[in-house]
């Protein structure tokens, strides 16, 4: 069983847990809809192209409706839960778990960080290792940070530099926080900044 499989799975029983409405910390999502993303994601590769904006957003938002419209909350939970169909590119071996540890972690986080009270999970250091070796990939959505970002594994003495530039904000957190700040989670991620005022100031605004 694989990191991405296990959240996979762990997700899917939280989703029975909550329903189709529980909030998320997706913008203007419920449960429903980080579902339908989901499985939309694997099966539609096309439609999927359209998450984060630009001209195909139209046309995801019309097929994740479609499977909304389609099937329901139980029957979406049991296509996410079975994985990738035969011919999607996440059934190519090794891609589930390149592509997708980050993916379930995160949307699994996005549904308990949704509701009031949520505390943080204690992971296996197995999975804080691939998160914290993941974030390497950080420096594709920080990119155009208006500072410098370092990330600062908490109790550790190791670090990430997510983009190289001065003046420079270090960011403290345990791989999972830092995971969720830098999916842009930032409201509900436990890091701290350390670093000039002002560009700790820049780096926050921007990211919020």
């Amino acid at each position: 069983m694989t990191y991405s499989q296990d959240e996979r799975l762990a997700l899917a029983a939280l989703l029975e847990e909550t329903g189709p409405q529980a909030p998320t910390l997706c913008e203007g999502w419920q449960a429903r809809d980080l579902l339908a993303h989901l499985v939309l994601r694997e099966r539609q590769p096309v439609a999927s192209a359209g998450v984060l904006g630009g001209p195909l957003s139209g046309y995801t938002a019309r097929v994740q409706e479609g499977y909304l419209n389609r099937y329901s909350f139980s029957e979406l939970i049991t296509l996410f839960r079975s994985g990738p169909p035969r011919l999607s590119l996440f059934a190519i071996p090794g891609a589930d778990e390149a592509a997708n540890t980050v993916e379930h972690f995160v949307h699994h986080e996005d549904v308990r960080r949704g509701a009031p009270g949520w505390t943080e999970r204690e992971l296996s250091p197995g999975l804080s290792d691939a998160l914290w070796k993941r974030l390497k990939s950080a420096r594709l959505f920080l990119r155009r940070a208006p500072t410098g970002v370092v990330f600062a594994k908490k109790g550790s003495e190791e670090r990430i530099t997510a983009k190289n530039a001065t003046p420079s904000v270090t960011v403290t957190g345990t791989p999972a926080e830092l995971t969720m700040w830098s999916m842009g989670r930032t409201s509900a991620a436990n890091v701290s900044f350390d670093g000039p005022d002002e560009a700790v100031a820049r780096l926050v605004a921007w990211r919020s």
